[in-house]
């Protein structure tokens, strides 16, 4: 007995050391994972603080240098002018008439902002249009409209290419951003004789407006262009920052909406950027996530002040938008005063959103980064993923958009799909374009960016149907000239998801927006259950207008306006000045005095916005960096879950193209070579693809087949090519068992592909594998032509290279 209890004892004993070191294992992994996270915690700290010192040291000490050096030499040549007291006397008499013409400009901006208001706040196109479609008479209300461009005179519209669509965004102001000049988006496609309409929207939102009730209008929308072109192709549908992101949503609620899609610096993946850069992002982090707006909204009686999101794009460059317009404005009232009005106009337009509008963008998108892990739902049990879209998507980024910057418009792709071979399994082209330093207007009002990356974008609309799905980047190079003498290349260059991760520093920083998300949550359920009851008792929806008309946006331009009896007499000073405008000489030194007091000016409030985003920045990771903010966002960190790519081999769509790689004929065999081609090349030319696009629609052995033929063709030879190039190769001479349809299929790939410059030994090496396959020497020898021996030598084979003209 005394055995067995002793035998009992030990193993009690072994088993309660067994416990105490599994609990010593499970708690110095816990602690392990602690210091690891106090570890990235404090590296993200040190990487914020240098590159922020490193950013504000490099920029402002060279400033500083640049204005200390143009004071020295402006007062140097101050002091040895022979016409000091006369200088002075005629920029005196300048300055003061540029004061009174500035503030008579502000006097006309003030009255356009009134005027404006009282008619609701309409679209502020550049061009006369027609209302198509009002979202107020549909079963889903909503203050949307479809307008109809109409064609200026001298531009003719022909019915049957492909249609635009342009949606602006909704994030505080109003539409017609995207075509209230010229050179803008609308332009560009007008000038090609496409149908131009326009998806705009009221100021006031219609009682209850959701957005599901938007996307389905905007759906409808494209449904009813669509009716109207029937014999065009698809539309393609334009989305401007946060109309890109809607776009997204409309397509993917829509799979039967599959023309392309454009996203022009459009936020999808809003907890990405980049260490030491944009502070937009911190702000649920610091101020506070989704309580906010809600809270806004009910003091607002159910509606949210867009102005409020206006203040907060003007507050991420305070120099430009407090001081810089303005100083532009006066320094040349005369040529500025249009521009300063037209864009106004816009800029001073504020438009409202329903308090479930709002919530759903802050709580879904920008604080929950839902729709990139694929757990939005627009409506209860409708999920949206990205994945059912099904047209092409074009996204164009800029590495100097301050609000949009690359990674959150790219970022999405690589959160979407395993990787690039999915993307080509899936039948999707999508293909992204980054500018070096256009700013965030400038994607969509750039004339710049109208005339070249806009123009080449529209020409690429009209064969992307004959791309064969993948991921690429679109790079305008080699330019050339000067305005409308520029030239340049445009190419399409195979990428990666791995080349897209590249554009961001990591995204170790992540971890810390997802426990803003939960604790966003978290706030949002006390405030809904402690401070709504209380707030919404004391809102009224008089109490609501007179906090908007109060708003400092608001009345910094009715304080202005000719309402006030102080501005008529500017009105009529301005007049008088103009009547006596006397203009200081060009070369006037205090001018140039004038103009570096600006600088520097500033360049004070340029350091003081620096240094407030670096503490912003530097707050946000003290709070939601550490160990304990990982843990508490853990569950909101997850995202989608994504296919092994070593198993979409064995999907039933890819099995079932191989199994029929052989099967096929002179269409299959000339898809499959310019495949084979393009991915030894890895990149084309535009004017390729524009040949290419002429052939697959009108050409033989294509033109008799319909565009869902054509299509479901070019998808299963990428598939065939991209899981089994060798066999894709081998098999060929099953495709054109003749030898008159392998001549054909290589004078269709000589024509499309033209000549070659420098091609690439990837190129090369694949032209002589082709044209050994296909017994391309033996046909040679028995057609008319004289006798071309098969390249043996790496001399020779860059000759069959220009012979097969493949690129």
């Amino acid at each position: 007995m005394y055995s067995n209890v002793q035998k009992t004892s030990l193993k009690l004993g072994s088993e309660m050391a067994q416990d105490a070191a599994a609990v010593q294992d499970r708690t110095f992994d816990i602690v392990t994972r602690a210091l690891d996270q106090s570890g990235v915690q404090w590296h993200l700290l040190a990487r914020s603080a240098r590159l922020q010192s490193e950013k504000i040291a490099e920029t402002h000490s060279e400033r500083t240098r640049d204005l200390m050096q143009g004071f020295a030499d402006a007062t140097q040549r101050l002091m040895r002018s022979h016409s000091m007291a006369k200088d002075w006397a005629s920029y005196l008499k300048d300055a003061s008439q540029r004061v009174v013409l500035t503030m008579d400009a502000l006097r006309e901006r003030g009255d356009v902002f009134l005027e404006h208001e009282a008619a609701g706040c309409p679209p502020v196109l550049a061009y006369d249009y027609e209302v198509i479609v009002d979202g107020k008479t549909l079963k889903r209300a909503c203050n949307y409209q479809l307008l109809r461009i109409l064609p200026p005179k001298g531009v003719t519209v022909d019915g049957k290419k492909r249609p635009y669509i342009i949606i602006d965004p909704r994030a505080g102001h109003g539409g017609g951003i995207g075509g209230f000049k010229p050179d803008s988006q609308v332009g560009v496609a007008l000038s090609k004789g496409h149908p131009v309409y326009f998806v705009s929207f009221g100021r006031d939102p219609v009682p209850g407006q959701t957005l599901a009730d938007v996307m389905h209008a905007e759906a409808g929308f494209v449904r009813t262009v669509r009716a109207r072109h029937p014999n065009s192709p698809q539309p393609v549908v334009t989305g401007n920052c946060q109309g890109g992101w809607a776009t997204l949503l409309m397509a993917a609620c829509n799979p039967d909406l599959t023309g392309p899609l454009i996203l022009n610096g459009a936020p999808v993946a809003p907890w990405s950027g980049e260490v030491g850069e944009n502070p937009i992002r911190y702000n649920a982090g610091v101020l506070g996530g989704t309580w906010q707006p809600m809270l806004w909204s009910d003091l607002g009686a159910g509606k949210f002040d867009g102005a409020n999101l206006v203040m907060n794009f003007e507050q991420l460059n305070p120099s430009r938008n407090y001081f810089g317009k303005y100083f532009d404005l006066y320094r040349d009232p005369e040529a500025g005063w249009k521009r300063f009005i037209d864009f106004e106009r816009w800029w001073g337009g504020y438009f409202i959103l329903n308090e479930a509008e709002i919530h759903w963008i802050v709580e879904q998108l920008f604080v929950g980064n839902r729709l990139v892990k694929n757990t939005a739902q627009l409506e209860p049990g409708v999920p949206v993923d990205i994945k059912a879209i099904e047209g092409p998507i074009f996204v164009f980024a800029s590495q100097g958009d301050n609000i949009t910057p690359p990674q959150q418009a790219l970022n999405w792709i690589a959160a979407t799909y395993a990787d690039e071979e999915e993307i080509r399994l899936r039948g999707q082209r999508i293909i992204y374009m980054l500018h070096d330093e256009v700013g965030h207007l400038g994607i969509f009002v750039s004339s710049k960016v109208a005339r070249k990356e806009h123009t080449e974008l529209a020409s690429t609309l009209e064969t992307v149907e004959a791309m064969a799905p993948g991921l690429y980047e679109m790079v305008i190079e080699n330019i050339e000239g000067e305005g409308q003498d520029k030239r340049f290349e445009v190419r399409f260059h195979d990428r990666t998801l791995e080349d897209v991760a590249a554009l961001d520093d990591g995204q170790e920083d992540e971890a810390s927006f997802a426990a803003v998300a939960h604790m966003s949550e978290v706030q949002a359920n006390v405030y809904e259950t402690f401070g709504r009851p209380v707030v919404r008792s004391l809102s009224t929806p008089m109490g609501a207008k007179v906090l908007r008309d109060l708003h400092p946006l608001r009345v910094q331009r009715a304080a202005m306006s000719s309402a006030n009896p102080v501005m008529k007499g500017v009105e009529h000073l301005a007049d008088t000045v103009r009547e006596q405008r006397d203009t200081a000489a060009p070369d006037n030194p205090f001018l140039e005095l004038e103009k570096l007091t600006a600088d520097w000016i500033e360049q004070v409030m340029d350091l003081n916005r620096d240094l407030r985003d670096a503490w912003y920045e530097a707050t946000f990771f003290t709070l939601w960096g550490g160990p304990l903010a990982t843990w508490f966002g853990k569950k909101y960190a997850a995202h989608r879950t994504l296919p092994y790519p070593e198993s979409l081999r064995s999907l039933p769509q890819v099995e079932a193209a191989l199994a029929h790689m052989k099967q096929g004929g002179l269409a299959e065999a000339v898809i499959r070579l310019l495949l084979l081609l393009g991915v030894s090349n890895q990149s084309f030319r535009a004017e390729i693809l524009h040949r290419w696009a002429h052939v697959f629609r009108n050409e033989a052995p294509f033109k008799t087949l319909t565009v869902d033929q054509r299509q479901r063709m070019l998808r299963e030879q990428t598939v065939i090519v991209t899981f089994d190039e060798q066999g894709a190769m081998d098999s060929l001479p099953d495709l054109l068992p003749r030898a008159a349809d392998r001549k054909q299929a290589v004078d269709l790939i000589k024509r499309i592909l033209g000549d070659i410059p420098n091609p690439s030994p990837e190129l090369v090496e694949m032209a002589q594998a082709l044209y050994e396959t296909l017994d391309l020497a033996e046909i040679e020898k028995k057609s008319d032509a004289p006798a071309k021996p098969a390249p043996k030598s790496r001399a020779r084979k860059a000759a069959a290279v220009n012979k097969a003209k493949p690129q």
